[in-house]
């Protein structure tokens, strides 16, 4: 199963993102690889800051949000995609 598919990684935005005629309500966070982090201070990403999370989000989401797109998102959906972006940088628990 890929990332993409995971629904794990999946958000339902409490209010959807219009891009043209399409509703955009649900994004799927990827884990992020060591290019998608260029740029940015994991230590910023650990903190949700966010000026981190608009510059990574446009970089591991699905589909491809823009740092526009990103910028108008409502409060309670970029705090939950930040718990998926934080997720990503916890280690796994080994069991």
């Amino acid at each position: 199963m890929s990332s993409v598919e995971n629904h794990d990684n999946t958000v339902v935005l409490d209010v959807p993102l219009k891009r043209g005629d399409v509703e955009i309500s649900e994004i799927q966070v990827t884990k992020p690889n060591a290019g998608s982090l260029r740029g940015i201070g994991l230590a910023a990403l650990a903190n949700a800051d966010v000026d981190a999370l608009i510059t990574i989000l446009p970089r591991i989401t699905y589909p491809n949000l823009t740092k526009e797109e990103c910028s108008r998102l409502e409060l309670p959906d970029l705090i939950a995609l930040a718990g998926k972006v934080i997720g990503f940088l916890s280690p796994k628990q080994d069991g």
